[in-house]
């Protein structure tokens, strides 16, 4: 009975050959050999089709008319959109994204212009900035800069969302955002960043503004949540509202029932009251802790 002899492991004969351990070594050194092969093939590629369409169009040839050839060539040997990722998005609505992109995947991936889909994507209201790359042989990469909403502007009864800038970002879905200061009228979206910063920085007062109203595209109002209106001076609103301030903690003039603040004169404050109150009437403070009294407003944020 004969016998099979088996080579212990780790025998001299499980060793790979000098081939093999030199494959393994260079690998890594393979790999962008292989792309740069890759890179000049598409280069003659581009080459060939540039003849091509100089020899059908003449020495004015269409660079529209050689992408589409060379695309079409690429698409032949497989370079091919199999993937379409879009990074950055979370406002901007999703079908209005596609069809700027207006590529698919199975479409040739050397077929369109990446510069002329950028500028189509950046048409759309929500987008600031946007990239678009080719990884080839088959990914599509979009990265998106979104506009950040910064106030509800509400012009001629409709409302429109803003960013920072003043740049109309979207009028749907305005609710979503109802969080965001309000403002209004004409020439508001362009004026209002420095002044809702300075509210955001004073939060027991911006918590009693209902809205911004710009008047002449000059200065502000303030419509409190009581129904007040708060005439600010031009140029002067900061020092405006740290008095005003001082005054809430002081008299809490915004519980009273006031018509109006006028603040416009640097020596001298004036307080209208309601209709209600008699006019020279004397406007007695109301006592911690009791509700302002209910008025009408005028400016409503959307719901």
């Amino acid at each position: 009975m004969s016998r099979v002899r088996h080579s212990p492991r780790n025998s001299v004969n499980d060793r790979p050959s000098g081939w093999r351990l030199l494959l393994r070594r260079q690998r890594r050194l393979l790999r962008p050999a292989v792309w740069i092969a890759g890179g000049l093939a598409i280069c003659v590629l581009g080459l060939i089709v540039w003849r091509s369409v100089g020899a059908h169009t003449g020495p004015g040839g269409s660079l529209v008319t050689m992408r589409e050839r060379l695309g079409t060539m690429a698409a032949a040997s497989g370079l091919r959109v199999t993937e379409i990722v879009i990074e950055g998005r979370a406002n901007t609505p999703e079908p209005v994204l596609r069809a700027a992109i207006g590529v698919n995947p199975g479409d040739p991936i050397l077929g369109f212009s990446l510069e002329e889909t950028r500028v189509r994507i950046e048409m759309i209201p929500w987008v600031e900035h946007a990239t678009v790359e080719r990884r080839l042989p088959g990914m599509l990469v979009i990265n998106l800069q979104e506009r950040r909403p910064f106030a509800i502007w509400q012009n001629q009864g409709k409302f429109v969302l803003v960013d920072r800038a003043g740049q109309v970002v979207a009028n749907q879905d305005v609710a979503q955002f109802r969080h965001l200061p309000l403002i209004v009228g004409q020439g508001a979206p362009v004026a209002a960043a420095t002044l809702l910063d300075v509210l955001r920085d004073r939060p027991a007062l911006a918590e009693k503004v209902l809205a911004s109203v710009r008047v002449g595209e000059r200065r502000w109002n303030l419509r409190m949540t009581n129904g007040a209106d708060v005439m600010l001076p031009e140029g002067h609103e900061v020092v405006a509202l740290d008095r005003l301030v001082q005054l809430q903690q002081d008299r809490l003039v915004l519980d009273r029932p006031l018509a109006a603040i006028d603040m416009r004169l640097p020596d001298r404050l004036v307080f209208r009251p309601k209709a209600d109150v008699k006019d020279g009437a004397i406007v007695p403070p109301l006592p911690p802790g009791s509700n302002p009294p209910t008025v009408p407003v005028l400016a409503k944020k959307p719901n």
